[in-house]
């Protein structure tokens, strides 16, 4: 599952495709993995709000505790069942728009893992379904919902985020926990809608999709 994604796109540009607020020092990240801030979209009293929150919530297994380990991360909700998210499917308060224009999953092999870039043809900034909530241990932060892979990701995974059309940003938000369920289950983008860039940069490179440039002309 994809555990790096990326925002290629203005603070302006961002505000005006979610009809959001942001804050006029907001950064939009270079990059985001787990554990690093990234950009999510949360609404209050009917209106939106563009936040800069860390990526992962906290976890600890009963190894862990019993090792005395800190708490880890996990960025990807791909059960929506396990306890640990249980709680937030139920809440519409807890879920978010998580903003991005490109996700990417190491490709090659062990040992020598590359960046491969997927995007989606038609549209220059993306909503990855997602939830939010503050924590004891990390403070703010929030995960994504992931779902079954369309044939453009393999062979680099089997699944991959659970993106939102324009028009399902509002029942995202205030849907039914039926609605939520729908969502992960549903089919996924079309794989011919997907734009792949294959890299030769190295997993931990921090180097930038290479096409960003055919997304921006797109705003």
């Amino acid at each position: 599952m994809s555990r790096l994604h990326a925002v290629r796109a203005s603070t302006a540009d961002i505000a005006a495709h979610f009809d959001a607020d942001v804050a006029p020092d907001l950064i939009v990240p270079e990059e985001t993995k787990e554990g690093l801030p990234g950009l999510i979209v949360r609404e209050t009293d009917g209106r939106r709000t563009i936040a800069s929150l860390d990526w992962g919530f906290p976890r600890l297994t009963q190894e862990m505790r019993e090792r005395g380990d800190p708490p880890g991360r996990i960025g990807l909700v791909a059960n929506l069942t396990n306890p640990m998210w249980d709680t937030m499917v139920l809440a519409q308060s807890c879920r978010c728009l998580i903003i991005l224009t490109h996700f990417a999953n190491p490709d090659g092999i062990a040992g020598a893992k590359t960046r491969t870039w997927f995007s989606v043809k038609d549209e220059p900034i993306l909503a990855w379904a997602g939830f939010w909530r503050n924590t004891r241990e990390f403070g703010p932060v929030y995960a994504g919902m992931t779902m079954a892979a369309n044939a453009a990701i393999p062979p680099t995974n089997d699944r991959m985020p659970a993106m939102l059309e324009h028009d399902d940003y509002d029942r995202w938000l205030h849907g039914s926990i039926e609605d939520v369920i729908r969502f992960q289950f549903r089919e996924p983008f079309a794989a011919d809608r997907m734009t792949i860039e294959r890299s030769e940069d190295v997993w931990n490179s921090g180097a930038a999709p290479p096409a960003t440039g055919r997304q921006l002309e797109l705003l």
